[in-house]
This record gives structure tokens, C-alpha cells and sequence, in this order.
């Protein structure tokens, strides 16, 4: 089931959401609770916070994942991207797969969220620090498919889930490989 890009269907989407680790539990009700409460918490000019999509790809054997190494970050993450007003989180996630990747064949796992995460992005020019209020998706992708780099990260490559650790020791990226390897 995907959401109709409303703020009630997003906060159907997120109860629905049964957190499969107990320290996601208390993140998805500040989540659910910041959807609810900010009425303008899809939108980036909420400079406390604001709500992104992301994607996390695998293969469809499930032993990768397209990770792009953010540009402003300089840091291996999955890709994603700000509401910009949308409540269709599914949406932004794969339009923001689209272009962070280039690849062409991605389809949602399912339209229920994958995982949560709230995450504070350091100041960065004239945008003060603020917090990302990320709904993440697990999208499947064709690995041989070639990835296609943007302009706002220096590399994105499929990399090997087991070998995950030697690009990142970021909790959030090693929890989705975790989950990414469940039943």
C-alpha cells in the first residue's frame, strides 16, 4: 500500500510501521508525533527540521546495496532527499533514487516504510544545522545495471553488504544493511 501524498495517508503509513528493532520505537513516535504537530513539516523552510525520502537499494539476492558518497557530507550514504511539501514519501524516495543514481529499473520491496531515522545535518553555508526526519523505502534494483553519478555526491557504486563496514561505521547505513539481510 503507497501513500496518496497527504499528510493523513502519510500518518496512516507511519502507525502502520512496526519498528523491528526496539531503539526505533521511541524515534517513530517523535516522528509520527512531528507529523502530526508541524504544520509545515514537509516543507525545508521549517529550519528545526523537515521531512526527507530515502531509498535503500539492493540487489535483488540481496547481498548489495548502492550506496553514493555525498558531496556536502563527505560521507557514504543511501539516497534520498527533502519532501519539498510532498507527503508521498515513497515517491520522493524513487525520484530521488532516480537521480542520486542514474539507475532506471528500481521498484519498491512495498509501499510500508522500511526504516526511520532522525539525523541532525551540520550548518552548511547560509542553512543553519537542522534535523532530517527520514522515511526510508527498500527498493530493488538490477545490479548490472551501471550507477551514474550526480553532481551532489563524488561516487555512488554497489558494494558488497558484507563489506559495508570499510565504507561507513555509520549506525543508521549498518542498521539498514542489517534489516536489508532479514527474512
Amino acid at each position: 500500500m503507497t501513500t496518496t501524498g497527504t499528510r493523513d495517508a502519510l500518518v496512516e503509513l507511519l502507525r502502520r510501521y512496526e519498528p523491528p528493532v526496539t531503539d526505533r520505537i521511541t524515534v517513530a513516535k517523535r516522528m509520527l508525533e512531528f507529523v502530526q504537530q508541524e504544520p509545515a513539516c514537509a516543507e525545508r523552510t521549517t529550519l528545526f527540521g523537515h521531512l526527507t525520502g530515502s531509498s535503500w537499494i539492493v540487489n535483488a539476492a540481496r547481498t548489495k546495496t548502492l550506496l553514493l558518497h555525498h558531496r556536502k557530507l563527505n560521507r557514504w550514504i543511501q539516497p534520498g532527499g527533502h519532501a519539498d511539501g510532498e507527503f508521498d514519501l515513497l515517491s520522493v524516495a524513487l525520484k530521488e533514487a532516480r537521480e542520486e543514481s542514474g539507475l532506471s529499473r528500481l521498484e519498491p520491496a512495498s509501499g510500508e516504510v522500511f526504516d526511520i531515522d532522525i539525523h541532525e545535518i551540520p550548518a552548511f553555508k547560509d542553512v543553519p544545522a537542522h534535523y532530517h526526519f527520514d522515511v526510508r523505502f527498500l527498493l530493488v534494483a538490477d545490479d548490472s545495471e551501471a550507477p551514474c553519478r550526480n553532481d551532489e555526491s563524488n561516487d555512488v557504486r554497489w558494494i558488497e553488504l558484507a563489506d559495508i563496514s570499510t565504507y561507513t561505521d555509520e549506525e543508521s547505513v549498518l542498521r539498514m544493511a542489517r534489516l536489508s539481510a532479514m527474512p
